[in-house]
C-alpha cells in the first residue's frame, strides 16, 4: 500500500466514525439487540454502494475532462474535513432515544435510509476522493479502488459500533463517556482538514 492510499484510509477512518445520523441510528438499534444493531449497520454498507457508484463516476469524469479542477477540489476537500471536525467538536452530546422493537428488516431500512438519503455522504466522497489520485494515473481504476476502502471501513466500523454498544450500552448513554467520543473525532478530523489543504496552498 502506498503512502498516499495509507493517508487516504486514516482520513476515511476518520470521516466514517464521526459521530452523526448513521452512528447514531446504528447506537439506537443496537440498544434494542445485537441483531438489529447488526442488521442496520448492514443497511448503511448498503446505502454506501449508492454514493460510492456516484462517485466514481462523477470523479472519474471530472478528472478526464477538466484536470485543472484538481487543485480546486482538493482544497474544498480540505476545508470540508476541517469544517467537519470544527462542527464536531461544537456539537452538543445527543442523547441516545430507544429504536422500539421490531423485526431485522425495520433496523436494515433505518441504517440504508439514512445513509441513502444523506447529501453529505456524496459530497465528502466527491470532494475528498481527487486529492488521492495521482497526477497521470488512471481516475476510474483509482477512485474505484479508493471508495471501496471507504465501503470497507465503514461496514467493519458500524458492525464493531453495534457489537460494542450491546455490550456497554449503559455506559455508552453516559454523556461524558459520548463526549469524549465527539471531541476526539472531532480533533482527529481538524487536523486532517489542516493536513489536507496544506498540500494544494504550499503548491500555489
Amino acid at each position: 500500500m502506498d503512502a498516499s492510499l495509507i493517508a487516504f484510509t486514516g482520513v476515511s477512518a476518520g470521516l466514517v466514525a464521526m459521530p452523526g445520523a448513521d452512528f447514531t441510528v446504528v447506537v439506537r438499534n443496537a440498544l434494542v439487540s445485537r441483531r438489529a444493531g447488526i442488521a442496520c449497520a448492514l443497511g448503511i454498507g448498503a446505502g454506501l454502494l449508492i454514493h460510492v457508484t456516484l462517485a466514481v463516476a462523477g470523479v472519474a469524469a471530472v478528472l478526464a475532462a477538466v484536470p485543472a479542477l484538481l487543485r480546486a477540489l482538493q482544497m474544498v476537500g480540505g476545508a470540508y474535513v476541517l469544517y467537519l471536525g470544527v462542527q464536531t467538536l461544537r456539537q452538543r452530546d445527543n442523547e441516545v432515544v430507544d429504536a422500539g422493537e421490531g423485526s431485522t428488516a425495520r433496523p436494515l431500512r433505518q441504517g440504508f435510509v439514512t445513509n441513502a438519503l444523506n447529501p453529505k455522504v456524496s459530497l465528502t466522497f466527491l470532494s475528498v476522493l481527487p486529492q488521492f489520485v495521482p497526477a497521470g494515473s488512471a481516475a476510474l481504476p483509482r477512485t474505484l479502488l479508493l471508495a471501496l476502502i471507504v465501503l470497507a471501513i465503514a461496514l467493519v466500523w458500524f458492525q464493531a459500533v453495534a457489537l460494542l454498544v450491546d455490550r456497554l450500552g449503559n455506559w455508552l448513554r453516559r454523556p461524558r463517556a459520548a463526549r469524549a467520543v465527539t471531541v476526539g473525532t472531532g480533533l482527529a478530523l481538524t487536523a486532517f482538514g489542516v493536513a489536507l489543504l496544506a498540500g494544494p496552498l504550499t503548491a500555489l
